[in-house]
């Protein structure tokens, strides 16, 4: 089993160091033939979103960081757990001003049929389906 860690993601979807993005193009595209399955996990989409959207780094909009990503995301020979909440939660993030980690949070929720959150936070209210309860 392999994994891949977020510098991984970067270097394809930014694009910003030609050698190294063509090599992870390579791989990545060595999971989308079929020839090898690549393993990563939530914590590390949050953190490739989180790196992408950063004003000092590559100050991506959501919606670039959602196509962009979401193509990388289908690719059926890479592994998430939860890779269908995750795909969601990355739709969530792009259309609407929400943070990456709330998205999750909705979409595993919605998942579960709960559609119920305790938050402070009101942006959850944004979101149709859910319902924000305060303790």
């Amino acid at each position: 089993m392999q994994f891949v860690d977020t510098n991984i993601f970067i270097r394809l979807l930014a694009k910003d160091d030609p050698v190294k993005s063509e090599k992870c193009f390579r791989l990545f595209k060595k999971a989308e033939d079929g020839d090898l399955e690549l393993h990563t996990t939530e914590s590390i989409i949050s953190e490739i979103v989180y790196v992408l959207q950063s004003k000092r780094l590559y100050n991506l909009d959501r919606d670039s960081i959602g196509k962009k990503l979401s193509v990388v995301l289908k690719i059926r020979s890479l592994k998430i757990p939860h890779k269908s909440v995750i795909i969601s939660a990355l739709n969530l993030y792009s259309k609407n001003n929400i943070d990456f980690e709330d998205a999750i949070l909705i979409s595993h929720t919605l998942y579960s049929n709960s559609k119920e959150i305790y938050s402070y936070d009101r942006s959850f209210t944004k979101i149709e389906g859910v319902k924000r309860l305060e303790p």
